[in-house]
């Protein structure tokens, strides 16, 4: 089991290398495909013996399809800058690269972990989070709008179960601004989409979004980070929909 990890990247010194140094011991290939970064990514990546490629911007689906075709090995292990792989799942990739894994396997899913103001969150909307990243290459690849993109694998999907580590955020400005970079950003896929919604739409759904995060999903068992999570999963799923309904009203 030969696997190259694929990381897209724009301007990301600071959470790259912790993302490399997580798997630098369970992969035989590094692959990074830049945007146009003006601090020291391609430096980072250098350092731990990564291929360099840039690639204009075309959005998450085709830079990452891309990072794909770029790669040399049969298997992808998919990885966003600001993730990086736990002591658990590290172990299990190691077991992996030393199985006889069938051909009717065609990728592994794993639980996602996000570490937000000092804490690991591991309830809530945010966990498990289980998000297909280990793949064959022939037979995946990403699909999905201008946001949210997802591995489409045609085949038998195994779980895994040490977790990826997201470090999100580095701050609450910074969580403030994806949350509006992302909710108009679904808006307009949603708007290309044709679909159509309501006035009382971004209401009900923010409604239901906190009370199936914080009660249904525990959320509240994380204390004040899992209320606060609950709070704004609430907030961009109502400016997602406050977004949509402006562009309808527009149109």
């Amino acid at each position: 089991m030969k696997i190259s990890l694929c990381v897209i990247t724009l301007n990301e010194e600071e959470d790259l290398q912790r993302c490399l140094a997580s798997c630098r011991d369970v992969v035989d290939e590094m692959i990074i495909v830049d945007s146009g970064s003006i601090d020291n990514t391609k430096q980072v990546a250098q350092e731990y013996g990564a291929k360099f490629f840039y690639h204009p911007w075309s959005g998450y689906v085709d830079q990452k399809n891309y990072a794909i075709r770029m790669a040399t090995n049969d298997w992808i292990l998919s990885l966003d800058a600001d993730e990086s792989l736990s002591p658990a799942l590290i172990d299990e990739i190691e077991k992996l690269k030393n199985d006889d894994i069938p051909e009717s396997v065609a990728g592994f899913s794993m639980p996602r972990c996000v570490y937000y103001e000092g804490k690991f969150i591991r309830h809530g909307d945010w966990y498990p989070d289980r998000v297909i990243r280990l793949f064959r290459k022939e037979k995946s690849r990403f699909e999905g709008g201008k946001v949210h993109e997802r591995v489409v694998v045609d085949g038998r999907i195994e779980k895994l179960h040490g977790d990826i580590y997201h470090y999100s955020y580095k701050d609450e400005s910074e969580q403030i601004e994806k949350i509006y970079k992302y909710a108009r950003l679904w808006a307009e896929t949603q708007f290309e989409k044709n679909r159509r919604v309501y006035f009382f739409t971004p209401y009900l759904n923010a409604l239901f979004r906190w009370f199936r995060g914080y009660i249904l999903r525990l959320g509240f068992l994380d204390g004040k980070q899992g209320a606060k999570i609950a709070i704004l999963c609430a907030w961009e799923t109502f400016l997602k929909y406050r977004f949509l309904i402006e562009m309808q009203r527009k149109n």
